[in-house]
């Protein structure tokens, strides 16, 4: 995680107004307007701003989020639909589909949306603060609390808020349930990576560590990435007693192969260059001559030849596995209350706003987000 390479751009979004001048008629129901236009500008300009912290993105999300939900809860006494769902057109583009937008009048489309985007800044931010250089044990924390926590949004809006979706997401699209859990069971893998190095650090059993490593890979299948194969490599320095460092060779040397390979394939994050990290290049040397040791002082002091398999080792693990932070949103705001529901009045409907003339495929430009580069030292140590 020394790069953001492996994650998808931002969606992208066109700017919203919230002018329902005719609609609102009360100076209560036109500041939830005006504070749902603010609140959601500042919530964007969070997602690109390096300083931001996860206080600082929960407090900007909570924010607009509270208000948001003033168009989707049922507000007048019933359970039908808030009337004011489908009064106010979204544009949001998706990361596999370039700068055409996809378009719904559907308040419920902006939630799941915009949610989006906030899990994608925490892995974004764990990403990027796992990069750091001499990272510590707090902020090794702080990555895997981050990870879980989007794991945790996106595991909420799969089974509670895109159901709810008029238009279902089209194949491909960031909406997509395979696309959602993909997004899940690759973070939750990331997660488990710093409980592994952790676990590494520590100095514990090799079979927990094997365990670890082995349900992480799993979630990596299931999320058919295979080329994050290079970032498992890692759990080879716990065994390096008790397992064929041969075999270690030859598996170090198919990530270097997968690294290459990703390197030659186009979309975002071709400049990177996985096999060039310091933590990919360390890892290589400390194999080889590790090995050369093993073989060295088994075969002339100790006259045991390093073994030619590796031990039983029991794979199901029993503890350490990360699971999704449940995620909930805020409170309703305390602006929408059922006596300024009522003062909205669909029967006036809404003037034309001209920053939504805009046609069902225009182009957005796509969100500029800050040019971090990896530092020369990812954290990870082998020692």
């Amino acid at each position: 995680m020394t790069h953001w390479f492996h994650r998808n751009p931002l969606k992208a979004t066109a700017p919203v107004s919230f002018n329902l001048y005719g609609v609102a008629s009360s100076p209560a129901a036109n500041k939830i307007c005006n504070d749902l236009r603010t609140t959601r500008a500042r919530l964007l300009d969070a997602f690109t701003d390096a300083t931001c912290t996860p206080e600082i993105m929960k407090k900007s999300s909570d924010e607009y989020f509270a208000l948001l939900q003033g168009f989707i809860l049922p507000l007048d006494g019933t359970t039908q639909e808030n009337k004011l769902r489908f009064i106010q057109n979204f544009k949001w583009t998706d990361s596999l589909q370039g700068n055409i937008a996809s378009a719904q009048q559907d308040a419920v489309f902006e939630l799941v949306s915009m949610a989006f985007n906030v899990a994608i800044w925490y892995t974004k931010f764990a990403s990027r603060l796992a990069g750091k250089e001499n990272i510590t044990e707090d902020e090794a924390k702080d990555v895997h609390k981050s990870l879980r926590i989007a794991a945790g949004i996106f595991k909420t809006l799969k089974e509670t808020h895109i159901p709810r979706l008029i238009t279902p997401a089209e194949k491909g699209r960031d909406l997509e349930p395979r696309v959602i859990d993909t997004y899940i069971v690759q973070i939750q893998a990331e997660a488990q990576e710093v409980t592994i190095a952790r676990a590494i650090e520590l100095k514990h059993n090799a079979s927990l560590i094997a365990a670890l490593s082995f349900e992480t890979a799993n979630f990596y299948q299931k999320a058919v990435w295979d080329y994050f194969e290079l970032l498992h490599v890692s759990w080879v320095k716990s065994l390096l007693l008790m397992v064929v460092l041969n075999l270690r060779v030859s598996v170090y040397s198919r990530a270097e192969a997968l690294c290459k390979e990703y390197r030659q394939t186009k979309g975002p994050g071709s400049t990177a260059k996985p096999s060039e990290q310091l933590f990919f290049k360390k890892l290589g040397t400390f194999i080889k001559n590790t090995l050369e040791k093993c073989q060295r002082e088994n075969g002339f002091i100790y006259f045991h030849k390093v073994p030619a398999e590796a031990p039983a080792l029991e794979l199901k693990a029993s503890y350490g596995l990360a699971e999704p932070t449940p995620f909930e949103l805020p409170p309703l705001s305390a602006q929408c209350t059922p006596e300024v529901y009522a003062t909205f009045d669909l029967t006036k409907g809404p003037k034309e706003d001209s920053t939504a003339k805009a046609k069902h495929d225009e182009e957005i430009k796509p969100v500029k987000e800050p040019d971090l580069k990896p530092q020369k030292d990812t954290g990870c140590v082998v020692s």
